[in-house]
């Protein structure tokens, strides 16, 4: 492919704690004429940090690094720095679950390892156009989840417009109260003033559209998606 017109090409960089698959991406993206690698980590935290230090088109992400969620947790704090970045998974898991939970954390494309270097390319190219393409299992599994969410009073825009967009802190704040916890334990586990606690929920409250905490639970229980932030 001939490099872009006005000479900018496609910014990349990689997380994936395995070297040689990360030499290997390296490689295919480089020989690319619209594309170049602008940083390289092997683990969520460093991927986070070259976050904040480089300017970047796409990340190429790996789901299982450092814990089995590290590249979920890490897109989840890149996200609620820059809202607008740009997230491609790569990764072997390719269950419903993780999927949602993937897609739920911002992510806008999902590559299962193992397919070809053409097909990683055109993912990357597409996601930097604006239409990202899901593959065929992602797509099938979303649209499950639609036709699940459909039979309840929630409709996957609702899915997709609130719990996408929470923050890493407001899932963390979720998981606590799905786990029973009062906000005075909740401050005292975080270590924060029972104030912070509070304000935090004021917001995580105005996002569901709720007046206390307890709706929050029940909506999430009736759409059955508990299992996203556990």
């Amino acid at each position: 492919m001939e490099e872009k017109k006005d000479g900018k090409k496609i910014r990349i960089m990689i997380a994936d704690d395995i070297r040689l698959l990360l030499e290997d991406m390296c490689e295919l993206i480089d020989s690319q004429d619209d594309m170049e690698v602008v940083g390289t980590a092997q683990s969520g935290k460093g991927i986070v940090e070259l976050a904040k230090e480089k300017e970047f088109d796409i990340i190429l992400m790996d789901i299982e690094m450092e814990n089995l969620n590290a590249g979920i947790t890490a897109t989840e704090q890149i996200r609620e720095r820059q809202e607008n970045a740009n997230v491609i998974f790569l990764t072997v898991h390719d269950t419903n679950d993780m999927i949602l939970t993937a897609m739920g954390a911002g992510a806008v494309d999902y590559i299962v390892k193992g397919c070809g270097e053409e097909e990683i390319l055109a993912h990357i190219r597409s996601a930097y156009a604006g239409n990202p393409i899901m593959e065929r299992k992602v797509h099938d599994v979303v649209m499950q989840e639609y036709v699940r969410l459909q039979k309840s009073e929630k409709s996957l825009l609702f899915f997709i417009h609130n719990i996408s967009r929470l923050t890493a802190t407001e899932r963390e704040l979720i998981k606590k109260l799905l786990e029973g916890k009062t906000i005075k334990e909740i401050a005292k586990e975080r270590c924060v003033e029972t104030v912070t606690v509070k304000t935090q929920i004021k917001g995580l409250l105005r996002k569901f559209g709720c007046n206390r905490t307890k709706e929050v639970i029940k909506i999430i229980s009736d759409l059955n998606i508990t299992h996203l932030f556990l």
